[in-house]
């Protein structure tokens, strides 16, 4: 999702893609603040300014790269461009476009004025579908490169998160998904374009049409295990899958981990932040403290981070009746422990652990006419694997710990904003 993939008359592309979490562009974002103002950003396109979303990225090639943004004559999401090469149609849907700050997301179209304002070429965008439309077909060109039927119809598909709460049959008010991967994503389905007014939540279409979702974002969730694992090691080799052994080590520990507390800002930080300059920290070390502390308080921070979301959705009055958990960090028994007792609810995991590209098929099952609906096809596809119960003294701990977690980042966001270093970047 949101990144930039420019293309040339001839169908190249011009530069590596500015991918979604390339930190980059906040004075692009702090010049769209004053252009628009937050609220009237809000207002056409249901989303603030963020440095993750496509917009920012063309503004910024614009404006640093005009040597580049001159020979633009397509934007693209990178799985478009997957679909361009397949097909040779210039198409995407509406569930990912939401993510460009491009789209008018309540009427599901490109917005005319974002798009006269900011100069960008409405001749540049692709065509919009929604997400189970046919879009085109496998071309002879795409067909040798696959293996594919010449013929095959393509849908439109989603962004990962889209399509990964269709594979887990997030399709309805009340029903809400919790999924950790490289970054963290708490994503409810809604009937309307539902907006958090102060910006911390994002409002996009839904792969269903007809519906859209709020979603907020954790941006380095599963990152922080990876992060820690690839600077500490994973423990002693005993053939076992690292992640497993940190784990492990972290289950020795009670729940609270001792009073550590991981504030998980390694790429900045979007809800409820909205800050590229947040840092992470380890808070509450003593020398009493062991490796398998600090590997606990990530497991806990993140859901922590998760929760933030959790907190605006009740702020909000958006229904949670039921959490389903995706992503990598529903594999760990303890994780899925963890995210129960820092939610305080049952959590439930689905039997299909392919998230979006199990949405995907799905989308392309309604597409092909498999089914009527998408709900249809969730009802028929999606099952339930297993459901974990907070456990109450646990819980209890936890959520004495999450008003300390909230006091963290307004307690070093000074520190943050005077440190000179630039905000890490990913891509070149």
């Amino acid at each position: 999702m949101h990144g930039a993939v420019l293309l040339d008359k001839d169908g190249d592309f011009i530069r590596p893609a500015l991918i979604w979490c390339d930190q980059r562009t906040a004075i692009q974002c702090e010049q769209l603040e004053d252009i628009f103002g937050m609220g009237g950003l809000i207002r056409l396109t249901c989303n603030p300014p963020l440095t993750n979303f496509t917009l920012t990225k063309l503004l910024w090639v614009q404006q640093n790269e005009p040597h580049n943004w001159g020979r633009v004559r397509k934007v693209m999401l990178p799985k478009d461009y997957v679909r361009f090469r397949l097909t040779g149609e210039c198409a995407t849907d509406v569930a990912d476009a939401s993510g460009t700050l491009l789209l008018d997301v309540a009427k599901r179209n490109w917005s005319t004025e974002v798009l006269k304002t900011t100069k960008i070429d409405a001749e540049f965008l692709p065509k919009l579908f929604e997400s189970p439309e046919i879009c085109g077909e496998v071309s002879e060109e795409g067909a040798k490169a696959t293996g594919l039927r010449r013929g095959t119809q393509v849908v439109a598909g989603a962004g990962d998160q889209a399509a990964g709460a269709v594979g887990m049959g997030v399709t309805s008010a009340g029903v809400v998904s919790a999924s950790i991967g490289t970054s963290g994503v708490v994503f409810a389905a809604t009937d309307h374009p539902a907006m958090d007014p102060k910006g911390r939540l994002h409002t996009f279409c839904h792969a269903i049409p007809g519906r859209w979702h709020v979603m907020g974002v954790a941006q380095a969730a599963g990152l922080s295990l990876h992060w820690f694992r690839d600077q500490f090691g994973a423990g002693v080799e005993d053939g076992q899958d690292a992640y497993v052994r940190l784990t492990e080590e972290a289950a020795s520990v009670k729940a609270g981990a001792e009073g550590v507390f991981w504030a998980p800002y390694l790429m900045g930080e979007r809800t409820p932040h909205l800050d590229p300059a947040a840092r992470a920290a380890f808070v509450g070390l003593s020398a009493s403290h062991t490796r398998a502390h600090m590997i606990r308080a990530i497991l806990e921070g993140v859901a922590y981070s998760l929760k933030d979301t959790f907190s605006i959705f009740d702020e909000i009055g958006v229904p949670v009746e039921r959490i389903r958990l995706g992503g990598g960090g529903a594999r760990s028994r303890l994780w899925r422990q963890i995210q129960a007792d820092v939610y305080a609810h049952e959590v439930e995991t689905v039997v299909a652990e392919e998230g979006a590209a199990y949405g995907a098929a799905i989308l392309a099952g309604v597409g092909a006419r498999a089914w009527d609906s998408v709900d249809q096809a969730c009802d028929a596809a999606v099952r339930i694997a297993e459901k974990v119960k907070p456990d109450s003294v646990n819980s209890a701990t936890l959520n004495r710990g999450y008003p300390v977690y909230r006091r963290i980042y307004p307690a070093l966001r000074s520190v943050f904003a005077s440190n000179d270093a630039a905000p890490a970047r990913s891509g070149r």
